[in-house]
């Protein structure tokens, strides 16, 4: 589709060549009922997408949380010069996943951190609670609300190291990224029973299956679930990859962790 003369428009181009992605990540937490121990909850994602030239379904677990919002793009046009969106999915959500010129990073990263502070006008909406609420739907079949939780900001971190994304819609460009990274504790025993419960029940050949099925019938070939893991075990592992994380996902038993599950055990 052909941007109007007041759309921004889609893709890279020779000059907007770096890739960014600004994202809300929140590490979902609670005490194991059982003895105590700090575990992390990660939200698994079984996801049919074509590998190597044939379709394949992929299970990855990856943080709660997803793409910040654009309010005012035009307002981030005047302040870093033209951009386009990653994607057309990108544009119709108004999602912080653009295409710039390698000399507007610097500028970029201080707009952020302007925005996190609250120094400046926000033209960006990184608050993860609506991806918080959407994505617990997508995996217990749950509508979560604040009271069962308590939210907190932890900080803001930039990968500057530029990696090939994996984004089916944006496959390999080159990508720096920016999280916001925010703290949530689970309140409710029975949320932490039903997270506990559909962790244990879904092995990640279950999601496959279910993936799969879902595709013959005609969806998109997609299912969701949640993965308890051990907090303690989890920081003591990655405190031995690089400042910008591993390079490519991990894995934890049968289980394939986003690479991005890094940016908020730091």
């Amino acid at each position: 589709m052909e941007p109007t003369r007041h759309q921004i428009s889609v893709g890279a181009t020779d000059a907007l060549s770096l890739r960014v992605s600004v994202a809300a990540l929140v590490s979902v937490q609670f005490r194991s009922p059982a003895d105590g121990q700090r575990m992390l909850v990660l939200e698994r994602t079984a996801t049919l997408r074509p590998t190597e030239g044939r379709p394949e379904i992929v299970v990855i677990a990856k943080p709660f949380g997803g793409a910040v919002r654009l309010t005012d793009p035009r307002a981030l046009e005047q302040l870093i010069g033209d951009f386009h969106y990653d994607s057309e999915r990108s544009r119709l959500e108004g999602d912080f996943r653009i295409q710039v010129r390698p000399a507007a990073w610097e500028r970029i990263k201080l707009i952020c951190r302007e925005n996190y502070d609250g120094t400046a006008k926000r033209i960006l909406d990184v608050s993860p609670e609506r991806e918080l609420a959407e994505e617990f739907h997508d995996s217990l079949k749950v509508r979560i609300v604040p009271a069962q939780y308590s939210l907190r900001p932890r900080g803001m971190t930039a990968q500057e190291t530029l990696k090939k994304t994996g984004n089916v819609r944006a496959q390999g460009h080159p990508t720096v990224r920016i999280y916001y990274v925010y703290e949530a504790h689970m309140l409710d025993p029975d949320l932490i029973e039903m997270i506990l419960a559909n962790s244990t029940r879904y092995s990640d050949s279950d999601l496959k299956e279910i993936a799969r099925a879902d595709a013959q019938q005609g969806g998109r070939g997609r299912a969701n679930a949640v993965l308890a893991l051990g907090l303690d075990e989890l920081e003591k592992m990655y405190r031995a990859f690089p400042i910008d994380g591993p390079d490519g996902p991990v894995r934890v038993g049968e289980h394939q962790l986003d690479e991005n599950v890094s940016a908020i055990l730091r």
